[in-house]
């Protein structure tokens, strides 16, 4: 696999979390796909299967309003390694926040197997201390979209 073809299924999967539209996600999954959640997150239990973690993806949509963006990907043949920002409304009327992660990407066949996602979720803007996102040009809230080409 090229490094575009994994970051094209990685993209797909991301517009399709940001839509939720669960057969665009499914499209881009193996059907034993299993995604596992760093803890103490609200909802760290593993979610497995790819009609599973569709809609698992297209009620968490709904409830924060979520855009999912992929910022820069590393790969291999099998694998690929993204840092993400998930721009998001906090419930209660809150401004809009970013929330910085990076996720492990296991592939077969093409599609996605494993999902093995880094990120601390807080109701505000989570980030690295210092690191000048802007300036580097990664997304953030009112300026969402895609930044790995």
């Amino acid at each position: 696999m090229t490094r575009a073809s994994h970051l094209d299924t990685i993209t797909r999967y991301y517009d399709g979390c940001s839509s939720g539209d669960v057969e665009a996600m499914i499209a881009t999954m193996h059907p034993d796909v299993v995604h596992y959640f760093l803890a103490p997150n609200p909802g760290s239990t593993p979610v497995g299967g790819a009609e599973h973690l569709a809609r698992y993806w297209r009620k968490v949509q709904s409830m924060l309003d979520a855009r999912w963006l992929v910022d820069h990907c590393l790969e291999g043949p099998d694998e690929a390694v993204i840092e993400w920002t998930m721009c998001w409304t906090p419930p209660g009327g809150a401004p809009r926040v970013a929330t910085r992660g990076a996720e492990w990407f296991t592939f077969r066949g093409g599609l996605i197997h494993e999902i093995r996602s880094y990120y601390r979720q807080e109701p505000a803007t989570t980030e690295l201390d210092g690191f000048p996102y802007v300036a580097r040009g990664y997304s953030a809230p009112g300026d969402e979209r895609h930044r790995a080409r």
